[in-house]
């Protein structure tokens, strides 16, 4: 089984950056041991052009913000993308709606490989710099948590290498890890 955990993101806005960073922060921070093929991939705003790469396997994780209105920032929501929750609404931003209609475009031809999305309210969406606002740095150990306990679902066990700062990858998360070098 192959599985791609994909960081969707645009880094230059602020918490919109946080599927980036978060996918650079694991691959630092673990090692991971399977029988399965795992790769971990920065797909930045590419949408429809990481169709090629994302229908290699067989699951996939994206990491990415989320809209939930009402929903304070930080709150982090995983979910399978055929169960959406009623409060998720794709409206925060414009990779987020591309990537929905990607992935909506790979089920028409059955090319989608099994989804799950998780997603993290963002405070800060605005050209700024790569910086993470507080509630979603705070968001990051949640994150890894649930990120960690799917892939043991999946027989794939993180083991731990490094112990990193999700700010300290800000600087470099645009370096590592993207899709042109899949």
């Amino acid at each position: 089984m192959k599985i791609l955990v994909l960081g969707i993101g645009n880094l230059l806005f602020g918490d919109e950056g946080i599927g980036v960073h978060f996918i650079n922060y694991m691959g630092e921070k673990y090692h991971f041991e399977s029988e399965h093929e795992l790769d971990l991939v920065d797909g930045g705003t590419l949408a429809q052009r990481l169709i090629p790469i994302i229908v290699e396997y067989d699951k996939l994780i994206i990491i990415d913000t989320i809209n939930a209105p009402g929903v304070k920032a930080g709150e982090v929501y995983f979910f399978d993308f055929d169960k959406v929750p009623d409060v998720v609404d794709w409206q925060g931003s414009a990779h987020e709606v591309e990537m929905l209609q990607t992935l909506n475009m790979m089920e028409l031809v059955g090319d989608r490989p099994h989804t799950m999305i998780m997603g993290v309210v963002p405070t800060i969406i605005e050209a700024t710099e790569f910086s993470l606002s507080q509630g979603v740095a705070d968001a990051v150990p949640l994150m890894e948590k649930t990120l960690v306990d799917h892939l043991q679902t999946l027989n794939v066990q993180a083991v731990k290498k490094a112990e990193v700062d999700i700010q300290a990858i800000l600087p470099n998360s645009f370096r590592a890890l993207d899709a042109y070098s899949v």
